[in-house]
């Protein structure tokens, strides 16, 4: 086991966390996740109706025992909006989730403080993934639990900061005293000492739990990420204020192109729609979707069980801080 604030805040055996990924952390995932000793996650936009929601909820804990987070992301959306964040953030204190992941635009800002208020009654810990100490900080100030520092190496929308993990994990825990998560590159259990050393009490992957045997993603993409390296993301969405970091494909290169020529948000929404992400996962074309992934996807080398990457994460790490030690001379 490693001991650190976030496995004693939630009871588990791995400071590892699933981070919230659109389609992908469903029931099945998020379950193995949590039963391997960290933390899953389901992510509540593949859900826009209550019940169907709920019963989510419901067939993750028929399916695990262990505690598991929700993934609220409260950023612009054709498809959904500020009921639907309420009423996944209503639903998860009234079926006591052990904790939410939001990101994009605070809790208090987009509902409410009394959203806040709610979670915290009903001993949902909460958990905000930013890409700033001015951030954190506020979600510190208005209640937060913890904050996940996410660096420019993620996959998914990192702040145009773009400050790296390495910066920011020490710069949010010497501002803090709440939990910090350390968010980007991580993949391994040398990425995870990483993290430990510098101050982090977990760490939060995405990217790295895709290629593994629970995900129902197809095997295409498992593939893809394996054959692919460090550089073969770019970031897209730039100009127009929704930045984000997705596979280098026929997709991503095409939106490049239209921001190059000037074109805005009804030019490349067509190319960046959910729906086709959707259609990616599941019929395994890669060229077709903006598939956001990490830098860490250099790391990523084979198709494990959730449960055997787990351990081979912890065991990697104890052994990498041993050596650290060792060459330190306090072996």
């Amino acid at each position: 086991m490693i001991k650190t604030a976030v496995t004693e805040m939630f009871d588990v055996k791995y400071p590892i966390i699933c981070g919230s990924m659109m389609w992908l952390c469903r029931p099945k995932l998020c379950a193995a996740v949590s039963n391997a000793g960290g933390i899953g996650n389901i992510t509540a936009a593949i859900w826009e109706k209550e019940e169907d929601f709920r019963a989510a909820v419901t067939e993750t804990r028929n399916l695990t025992d262990k505690p598991f987070m929700v993934g609220v992301t409260i950023l612009p959306s054709v498809r959904i909006g500020p009921e639907n964040y309420k009423m996944w953030l209503r639903v998860c204190a009234e079926e006591k989730v052990a904790g939410v992941e939001i990101s994009g635009t605070p809790i208090d800002k987009a509902c409410g403080m009394e959203y806040i208020e709610l979670l915290k009654k009903a001993g949902v810990k909460m958990f905000h993934k930013v890409g700033s100490v001015r951030h954190a900080l506020h979600a510190q100030a208005v209640g937060y639990d913890g904050v996940y520092a996410a660096g420019i190496e993620e996959g998914g929308h990192p702040l145009n900061d773009d400050v790296t993990t390495m910066v920011l994990t020490p710069r949010m825990e010497e501002s803090l005293h709440i939990p910090v998560v350390s968010v980007g590159g991580i993949a391994d259990g040398r990425t995870m000492a990483a993290a430990l050393m510098l101050g982090a009490e977990g760490v939060m992957m995405a990217s790295r739990f895709i290629a593994t045997q629970e995900c129902e993603v197809h095997e295409n993409i498992k593939q893809e990420l394996v054959r692919r390296q460090e550089n073969d993301t770019t970031l897209i969405c730039k100009s127009i204020g929704l930045q984000a970091r997705a596979l280098k494909n026929r997709n991503t290169m095409e939106v490049l192109e239209v921001e190059k020529r000037g074109g805005g948000l009804e030019d490349i929404l067509p190319l960046i729609g959910g729906e086709k992400n959707l259609s990616a996962w599941q019929t395994g074309d890669v060229d077709s979707a903006p598939l956001y992934v990490g830098q860490s996807i250099g790391l990523i080398h084979d198709i494990p069980t959730c449960a055997e990457l787990l351990d081979r994460m912890a065991a990697g790490a104890g052994k990498r801080i041993e050596e650290v030690r060792g060459k330190l001379g306090t072996g």
